[in-house]
This record gives C-alpha cells, structure tokens and sequence, in this order.
C-alpha cells in the first residue's frame, strides 16, 4: 500500500533521519559488517518509502479525494509513526545485544514477552468487564488494583519489546536464507517488524460488483459507532459500498504487527508482511492493486508464504506449538455430507463460499438490493451460529475475499485453486514465489501453472 507524504513533513523526516544514520555509524566498528549493511538498508528503503510522487495534482471528483474528505478527521498519522519507528529500529541494530545471547536464551526470551503480552490482555479483558458492568457503581475504584498490575507489566513488557522483536526478526530471516531467499548470507530486504496498534483499515467496493477500488488507513481505536457513522456517510455520498475492517499486520516498513500473545500468528504474519516487501522489488508486487486480481495474487502468494515459513520458524525453536505442515495436495471437491437426523454442524467456510457465489449471481444480474438483502439475511445467521460480523456487504468480499489460500470468502475465485496448484508443483517454497513473482495477470498465473502441470506430467 502506497502512503502519500506531504512534502514538508518529509523533508523533516529525512533531515532527521540523515541525523540518525550519521550518529548510528559513530556506533558500528569497521569490521561490523552485518550492522553496516542492517544500517545501510535501513537508510535505503526509508527513502524509497518517503519519495514524494510530484506532480500529482488530486481531482475533486475522484472517489479517493472524496473519500479522504469524508474521513480526513481519522486518518492514520504515518510520517509519525515512520519517525518513531525507524530511529528505535536503527539504534538497536546498532547495539543487537540478542548476538550475545544463546539460540535458548533468545527463544526462552520471546516466550517470556509473549506470556507477558497475554497477561496483560488478560488483565486489560477484566478492566473492561468491570467497566461494562452495570452492577459496579464505582468502576474505577473497583479496578484500581488491576489497572495498577496492568500497569506494571505494560513497563516490563515495553521495555522488553525492541529486543524480543530482533529475535523474532532474525528467526524469520534464519528460515527465510535456509528457504532460499538469502543473498551473501543476508536476507533482502531485511526483515523487519514492529509490535504496534495497528491502523483499522476503510475499504471501498462498487455495489454492483465485488471489487476493491480503495481503501484507506484510519486511526487505531474506533469506536462502533464512530465506524458505522462513517461507512454510512461514505456509501451516501459516493453511492458506494464501504467497511472498516481491523487488519493484523500492515506492510509499511518496518511492518506494522498487532501485539498478540498469541506465538504462531506472530511468525505467519511477520513472514506474510515480508513477503509483500520482497514482491515489491518485482512485477507482482510493484503492480500490487493495478487490478482486482492482482490484489488477489499478491495477497494469496503472502498468505501461502507466511503459513510455511511461519510454521517453519515454529518446528524449529518453538517445536511445541507447531502445528501439522501446510499441505496444498489438489483435491477434488468433497460430496455434501450423507443426510442425517441430526442437524449438521455449521461450516463457517462452506456456508461463506455459497454466500460468496450467490452474490455474485445477484450481482451479475444487476440485483443490487435483493444481493444487498441475501447478505443481511446471511449475516443473521453466521451471528445465530456465533460469528459476530458486525456487516456483511460488497465491501467484506471485496477485502475478505483477497486472501484466497483457502476457500471460503473468495467464492468461486479461481486465483486462490490455482495459486494452491502452482505451490503443490513447485519444487520448492522458493520455486513458487520465483515463478509468481514475474507474474502481472491471471492469464500470466494460468500459464506458469499449465507449464508446471506439463513439467510433472512429463516428469
């Protein structure tokens, strides 16, 4: 995703930055090499990312324009952000004091942040029960010693964060290099994560087809009906179908992560963001959002790659919470189940893929109410069977429906079968994404794929 930078504020940012750089050498010893190159792609892609596209002039009647407009009192601050985050990276690459540390102390060490993560949710969970319980008159007083042990362990844990985070870096970058991806021992771009707030995210489709056609970063912390007040003014100016969605990772760099206390999702969704990074650097990802499809591919392709690399880091230093291997074996669809006395128990992703399909034949149609109804009625009863999806419309397929690696929200989108083939052929993690990686179409996917399908029917 592109972040467009005012002009002033990025002078800024790289006047500060070009201090940083030049306080952080002062640091590194000459025969560091390691931190010299971790500093020198650091400063590279800092300003790759923070180039002004100039020129651009924005036109009033554009949906983009219109749209920043409407939710330009929440948009996310990313120059800030950027700031931050980058002299905190650049000065703990220069001192990395996890390379004084053993393989065990260093994964002893992200247990220990991760615990301390889920204990603090743990405790905030409880705060809010005592603060949304009506029968409590004096919630503060009532919460005092909670708040003040959610307190402690918020000091303990960011004072914590920037070296559990270098752990988590270099685990993933370990794989990633064993996987292939290595260049000179060094893993390009550089993996590079930050545990944050992440910003919740507005996306745009038409209404009278499913497709992505914006989608904008908001702060973090919405309330409910501050998100409904604004996808309600959204769709009544623009005639459009709007969402905000939370997202659990966001690949600016260094990629945003969601604080979680929850282990394997931290290494699939580190490895997920990293991969967007890498395809920017070719076709697919410097084509990411030209179209719908493209969306899809890209997406997918980072999905395939966080879920196996993830698992990768996992069975290597954390083999006790690793879960069975992705396994993309093509299989032909499963029958309906045998009928029964018994009422089925209810499939999320089934009855998701047959909303999915529906729509789109209400779609294309031109059925726009009665589809807009269907997904009500749907949405009603994915609640009655426990799935709280505050909503249901154009816009949820739209961005559920990018991330295709397994059925569900795609519908009959063809990418994500495809994609899942394409890996089942690969030799290798690596041959998967070197084949993808130059692809710019479905078309282009479908070939690799046929090409694929020969090699090993004459194999």
């Amino acid at each position: 995703m592109c972040v467009g930078v005012d002009i002033l504020l990025y002078r800024e940012v790289s006047r500060r930055h070009a201090m940083l750089v030049r306080s952080a050498m002062r640091y590194i010893k000459a025969q560091d090499w390691h931190a010299f190159w971790r500093g020198f792609w650091v400063m590279l892609l800092t300003v790759a990312l923070l180039i002004p596209i100039s020129g651009m002039r924005p036109d009033p009647q554009d949906h983009s324009f219109r749209t920043l407009g409407v939710a330009r009192d929440h948009l996310f601050g990313f120059v800030q952000w950027e700031a931050e985050a980058l002299v905190d990276k650049a000065l703990n690459a220069a001192v990395a004091p996890q390379r004084y540390m053993t393989e065990a102390e260093r994964t002893q060490f992200v247990r220990d942040y991760i615990q301390l993560v889920y204990d603090i949710h743990q405790i905030e969970d409880k705060v809010q029960d005592i603060y949304t319980d009506p029968a409590v008159a004096d919630p503060e007083a009532a919460s005092a010693t909670l708040r003040a042990e959610r307190d402690r362990l918020r000091a303990r844990q960011q004072a914590r964060q920037a070296l559990a985070e270098s752990i988590i870096q270099a685990q993933i970058a370990q794989v990633l290099a064993e996987y292939g991806f290595g260049v000179g021992g060094e893993v390009l771009p550089p993996v590079v994560i930050r545990f944050t707030q992440l910003p919740t995210l507005l996306i745009i489709s038409p209404r009278d087809r499913i497709e992505r056609i914006g989608s904008y970063p908001l702060e973090h912390g919405l309330t409910v009906d501050q998100m409904e007040h604004l996808e309600d003014t959204v769709d009544s100016e623009l005639g459009v179908s709007s969402l905000i969605v939370p997202l659990g990772g966001l690949a600016v760099w260094p990629a945003m992560l969601i604080e979680t206390g929850h282990l394997p999702s931290v290494f699939e969704v580190g490895a997920h963001e990293w991969m967007h990074h890498y395809l920017t650097f070719f076709p697919l990802g410097f084509n990411y959002g030209v179209t719908p499809e493209l969306y899809t591919i890209n997406e997918t392709v980072a999905s395939i790659v966080g879920r196996e690399i993830g698992w990768a880091v996992l069975n290597r230093y954390y083999p006790d919470l690793a879960p069975p291997p992705p396994d993309y074996t093509p299989r032909p669809p499963e029958p309906p189940p045998p009928e029964t006395e018994e009422a089925p128990a209810f499939d999320f992703r089934a009855e998701m893929h047959a909303t999915r399909v529906h729509v789109d034949e209400l779609l294309a149609a031109g059925q726009i109410e009665e589809a807009e109804r269907y997904m009500e009625e749907r949405r009603a009863l994915f609640v009655r069977n426990g799935y709280r999806i505050r909503k249901l419309n154009q816009a949820y397929f739209a961005f559920y429906g990018s991330y295709a690696d397994e059925p569900g929200a795609p519908g009959a989108d063809p990418i994500g079968p495809a994609l899942r083939e394409l890996r089942y052929y690969s030799a290798s993690l690596y041959d998967f994404v070197a084949t993808v990686r130059g692809v710019t179409s479905y078309e282009e996917l479908k070939d690799a794929l046929n090409r694929k399908r020969a090699l090993q029917a004459g194999g």
